[in-house]
């Protein structure tokens, strides 16, 4: 069955790999261990080939016994027949090999004829006669049965500190990852998108934790950011909504109690009636643009922004606005309508606070300027203008939301731009706006390109 902890497997993996390593070792050890001790068994029978061969010629050419011998010899006659000196060795077919004359001994092991298991040389000495010399194996067997035993404890004792270096291992991998269940735990009980997660070092899982930690952030932001725009719309809708509630109480009441209104004073309230109508209108429509730019993700394409700069022109002049311009092409990639709506706004904002001179728009090399002949702005106002429902106090007396710039800021930023407003030299205040493009389509730019290529 598998873990279902990724604990669990991490440490199940550390441990395999290691045991194997273990095993293998201890294995390979045993195999190196037991080279060893044969080869060192097989060099001191080489050694007392000279005693063997000194015995040699004591056994009779009808024997199959020869003298007493202290260790264990055979000799091969060519006829087959064998000479034993010591304890009898049964000769193999590989062991008649050695009547031939060969460079070099053969090795093997083998029993004696009453049993016992021994390690067996067996030397050309002479032409058609070869010698069979032996040792017993049971100090070998001995020696390899205890190294058995401590390399199987060497890998006992290894696999059990695999499975404690896993499980260590495991713990200290995946403690981050503990961090960033438990805060992700604590923000789903209690939305508390302060959480953050300490980052240490800059492998993966750093990289994680700082993910984790800028992902909490921009939400937190987004909330503040939702949570602001509700406070200050309920702020900037409260004015508009007494005074029409106000307004409509005065209307109601002269016709529930009888009491005639003087037609101009009921002139003035239902033209302000509908001012506050308007402005709500303006500020809902302010609001809903700024909702759907902080949620809205459509796709941007090809924009020809010099032909939206034109349209917003016309709807300005509409309006009543005078506007000189000075357009060149600029495709941009961003979305049109919110475009044209920054322009817009941008437009509005100039002609509210520009003289009989009008504002004078210009677009050249991805840069539009909207400068008006206004008063201008105090320096320490300017860099509040983009804020959201801010607006100097010079113009809180104008029709407006104090959201017109915000929507432009907005818009900028979404299509890749930066936007500003400055003091002109000469008086006056000129917006800029910088929006990255080409002077060319890009379907054009395509098509050039592959015409240039043939």
């Amino acid at each position: 069955m598998r873990p279902r902890s990724l604990r669990a497997r991490l440490t199940l993996l550390v441990t395999g790999a290691v045991s194997f390593a273990v095993v293998l070792c201890a294995v390979l050890s045993w195999f190196i261990i037991q080279m060893l001790v044969l080869s060192q068994v097989d060099q001191s029978i080489l050694e007392n080939q000279g005693d063997v061969k000194y015995l040699l010629h004591e056994c009779r050419p009808e024997g199959t016994q020869g003298p007493y011998f202290e260790g264990m010899a055979t000799v091969l006659r060519p006829d087959g027949t064998t000479c034993s000196l010591g304890r009898a060795i049964a000769p193999t077919q590989e062991d008649r090999k050695a009547l031939e004359p060969i460079p070099e001994p053969i090795y093997r092991n083998g029993t004696t004829t009453d049993g016992k298991r021994v390690r067996v040389v067996t030397v050309n000495v002479e032409p058609g006669l070869a010698v069979m010399a032996a040792r017993p194996l049971w100090h070998v067997e001995r020696t390899l049965r205890y190294a058995a035993v401590g390399l199987g404890g060497i890998a006992v004792l290894g696999t059990l500190g695999a499975a404690m270096a896993g499980l260590t291992v495991s713990r200290a991998a995946l403690r981050p990852v503990g961090e960033l269940t438990r805060a992700v735990e604590h923000i789903a009980q209690t939305e508390d998108l302060d959480t953050r997660i300490p980052v240490r070092g800059t492998d993966e899982i750093a990289r994680l934790s700082s993910s984790f930690n800028a992902m909490t952030s921009a939400l937190a932001g987004s909330r503040e950011r939702q949570k602001q725009l509700v406070a200050d719309a309920g702020h900037e809708l409260r004015t508009p909504l007494t005074t029409l509630r106000t307004n409509i109480d005065l209307l109601l009441r002269s016709e529930q109690t009888g009491r005639s209104i003087d037609p101009d004073a009921k002139r003035r309230l239902l033209v302000n009636v509908k001012a506050q109508f308007a402005e709500l209108s303006t500020l809902v429509a302010d609001l809903l643009q700024l909702a759907r730019g902080d949620t809205d993700h459509e796709p941007h394409v090809e924009v020809a922004f010099h032909e939206v700069v034109t349209a917003a022109v016309e709807r300005a002049r509409l309006r009543g606005a005078q506007v000189v311009t000075d357009l060149e092409p600029w495709y941009v990639v961003g979305n049109a309508t919110s475009l044209e709506r920054a322009v817009i706004n941008l437009l509005d904002n100039a002609a509210k606070f520009s003289s009989d001179n009008g504002v004078e728009v210009s677009l050249r090399g991805g840069r539009l300027t909207v400068r008006d002949h206004g008063p201008g702005l105090p320096e320490e106002e300017l860099p509040h203008v983009f804020e959201r429902f801010w607006r100097s106090p010079s113009a809180r007396g104008l029709p407006g939301s104090g959201l017109g710039l915000a929507i432009v800021a907005q818009a900028v930023a979404e299509a890749g731009g930066q936007v500003s407003l400055a003091n002109a030299p000469g008086g006056g205040a000129v917006a800029t706006m910088d929006l990255p493009g080409t002077r060319i389509r890009g379907s054009e730019s395509d098509k050039s390109g592959k015409r240039s290529d043939s």
